[in-house]
Formats: structure tokens, C-alpha cells, sequence
């Protein structure tokens, strides 16, 4: 598993135009609102979602959602993701498969510099293979969560969680592990 230390922190100036990211800026926020003005029933609405992510196969994302960059946003198979999802992707935000995200949470890559608030800092969100973030779950930029681990509801993950870790509160701790022999393979 990465660690912070292995993350470089980015930074980027918004004062500086960047007609690429304005171009994906623009495509991501026209395919979110037809997204969250389509009856999630209708298979129109899974296909917007296709476009919009390029999930793997057999994930469900559920509207309604928010993401500013999808293209930094990488999905895997058999993934879950219920309503209000928010994913600030300034940064890369990577989902491994068979994770699981409750209602509710929010993925956040960048910040802004404290004295120079139009800087972003920038640092890459991976939530690893069979990882379950409940309802209401905050992680922060540059965090790693570990293969199954389970971020209880509510919390503000801000430290890197390791593998098989249960952990909540604000900031989330670890408060046990799980036996890695009762996962199905």
C-alpha cells in the first residue's frame, strides 16, 4: 500500500489558464447535470453515467452526483456507490474493485494554500480492493485506504488506513482489525 510519504503534494494556480482542464471542467458538469435530471430507473441515466465515469463492469452508481473532473476519477468492477456522492477530483481519484460507498461521502484531492487561496495543493485519493466507506464519510487529499477496510459512518479520514482496518471518528482511528481469512476470494 502507498503512504502519504510516497505522494507528492501538486500545486496549481488558478490565475493560470488551462484550456484542457476547463474543456473536461465544462464536458463533467453538462453530463452531472443531465445525470441528476434523469429518472435513475430510466437506462438513459446509466448510460450518462458510462460516459460520464467509464466505470468497470458491474458497478452501479446511484444519482444524484457530483464530481468536477471525471476524467481523474478511475472506477473499478463491481463497485457501489449510493446517492450524494462528491468527489473533488483535482487530483486522481482511484477506486479499486468491489469497494463500497454509502450515502453521503465525499472524496476531496485539493485544498487551497492558506496565503495564496486561488493555489490549489493538490495529493491523489486510492481506496483499495473490498474497502466499505459508510455513510456520511469524509477522506481527504492524499489518502490511502487499505484492501477491506471499513471506515465507520461519519467519519473524517485524514491519516492512511491500512489493510483489513476498522476506523471512525473525526479524525478516523483505527479501532481493530478484521481476520484477513474470512473474505471470499
Amino acid at each position: 500500500m502507498a503512504t502519504k510519504a510516497d505522494r507528492d503534494e501538486r500545486r496549481l494556480d488558478l490565475r493560470i489558464p488551462d484550456e484542457e482542464r476547463s474543456l473536461e471542467g465544462r464536458r463533467t458538469t453538462d453530463l452531472v447535470f443531465q445525470i441528476n435530471q434523469t429518472n435513475p430507473n430510466d437506462p438513459r441515466c446509466q448510460e450518462l453515467i458510462q460516459e460520464l465515469y467509464h466505470p468497470g463492469e458491474g458497478t452501479r452508481i446511484v444519482p444524484p452526483v457530483f464530481v468536477n473532473l471525471a476524467e481523474n476519477v478511475t472506477i473499478g468492477k463491481r463497485v457501489s456507490i449510493q446517492p450524494y456522492s462528491k468527489m473533488m477530483s483535482a487530483g486522481r481519484i482511484v477506486i479499486e474493485d468491489d469497494v463500497l460507498i454509502a450515502m453521503n461521502c465525499s472524496l476531496i484531492t485539493n485544498n487551497h494554500d492558506f496565503y495564496q487561496r486561488r493555489i490549489l495543493t493538490i495529493q491523489d485519493i486510492h481506496i483499495c480492493q473490498g474497502a466499505w466507506l459508510g455513510a456520511g464519510v469524509t477522506v481527504l487529499p492524499g489518502v490511502t485506504i487499505g484492501r477491506q477496510a471499513v471506515i465507520g459512518a461519519g467519519s473524517v479520514v485524514t491519516p492512511d488506513i491500512p489493510d483489513y482496518a476498522v476506523a471512525v471518528g473525526s479524525p478516523a482511528k483505527v479501532v481493530k482489525y478484521l481476520d484477513p481469512t474470512g473474505f471470499e476470494e
